[in-house]
């Protein structure tokens, strides 16, 4: 049986389209890491792993709502001008989940889609 937080790993891949090399980049693991996390029963991550994982959790659940859920990891990806050119992933892995929570905030206000 899967822990919480590696279900949450399975969340994020299935609504963010996420892969796991997105994953792993996001939370620092190494992409073997990650499928441990999704393959049933597997690890679970934890300390600055978990973190990482959570955050990502709640900012792709934001991002699916003002954006199509496959367009997710483009965006991820993509520098942002409002990040200072920065990539969302990078912007995670970094620990800046506040950062890049307000350029979130600035698309939920504006009903992006």
């Amino acid at each position: 049986m899967a822990t919480s937080f590696a279900s949450e790993a399975a969340h994020i891949q299935e609504i963010g389209h996420l892969s796991v090399s997105d994953m792993a980049r996001a939370t620092g693991a190494n992409e073997t890491t990650v499928r441990a996390w999704l393959r049933d029963g597997g690890r679970s991550p934890s300390g600055r792993y978990a973190e990482r994982l959570a955050e990502l959790s709640s900012l792709v659940e934001r991002l699916v709502q003002v954006m199509q859920p496959t367009y997710v990891p483009v965006w991820m990806r993509k520098p942002v001008p409002l990040l200072d050119d920065d990539k969302p992933l990078d912007v995670i892995a970094a620990g800046e989940y506040r950062r890049l929570s307000r350029v979130i905030a600035g698309l939920e206000a504006s009903g992006a889609v």
